[in-house]
Parts: C-alpha cells; sequence; structure tokens
C-alpha cells in the first residue's frame, strides 16, 4: 500500500515557475515508477509525466515541450515536478500517481494522490 501527498500548487503569473512535491509513505514506494497528471475543470484527466523506479528513465506529454521536469528521490520517499515557463493552459489539479508499468493511461495506476492545485494568470 502506498500513500500520495502532494504539495507545492499555488497561484503564478504566466512565464513563472512552481515545483511540486509528491511525499509517499510505504516501503514498496520505490519499486514504483511515478507520475503526474492534472485535470482542468470540464476536462478529463491527462498524463503530464512518469519516472521509473531507478529515475533512468523519463517520459513526457508532447505539451510540456522541455518546460517541465520530473525527478524522484527515493531515500526521501518523495517525487517532484518542476514546472517552468507556466501558461494559463497549464491551469489544473495535479495528481501525483504511482504503479508498477509506465503508462500514458490513467487506468494504469493503482495509487494517487489527493491532488494540489495550480493555477496560472495571464
Amino acid at each position: 500500500q502506498v500513500q500520495l501527498v502532494e504539495s507545492g500548487g499555488g497561484l503564478v503569473q504566466a512565464g513563472g515557475s512552481l515545483r511540486l512535491s509528491c511525499a509517499a509513505s510505504g516501503r514498496t514506494f520505490s519499486s514504483y515508477v511515478m507520475g503526474w497528471f492534472r485535470q482542468a475543470p470540464g476536462k478529463e484527466r491527462e498524463f503530464v509525466a512518469v519516472i521509473s523506479w531507478s529515475s533512468s528513465s523519463t517520459y513526457y506529454a508532447d505539451f510540456v515541450k522541455g518546460r517541465f521536469t520530473i525527478s524522484r528521490d527515493s531515500a526521501k520517499n518523495t517525487g517532484y515536478l518542476q514546472m517552468n515557463a507556466l501558461e494559463p493552459e497549464d491551469t489544473a489539479v495535479y495528481y501525483c500517481t504511482a504503479g508498477a508499468l509506465r503508462s500514458p493511461r490513467a487506468s494504469a495506476y493503482a495509487y494517487w494522490g489527493q491532488g494540489t492545485q495550480v493555477t496560472v494568470s495571464s
């Protein structure tokens, strides 16, 4: 069992940066891939990024365009999403997730955090 808690969301102006954190509890977290999804009002939850359990590989959604960086610190049981050059279109609730396989589909992930709101003003 893995519990995930996100933090670091907030209000930022366009062009600004935020770093989201995902604190995990459960001894098996290091064996899971970790991902980030987001959901804007009236839209479906969409894939943002995922990182392997060893941090050796990462995969991003096309819209990230080099602006976001996913990372994890297994010693701290914490994952991160560094977001730069934020745009109003990035406004959404961001969710941390963990699962057995790397996938852009939300259904592939077994564990989810409660989400953290990111609002980007123009």
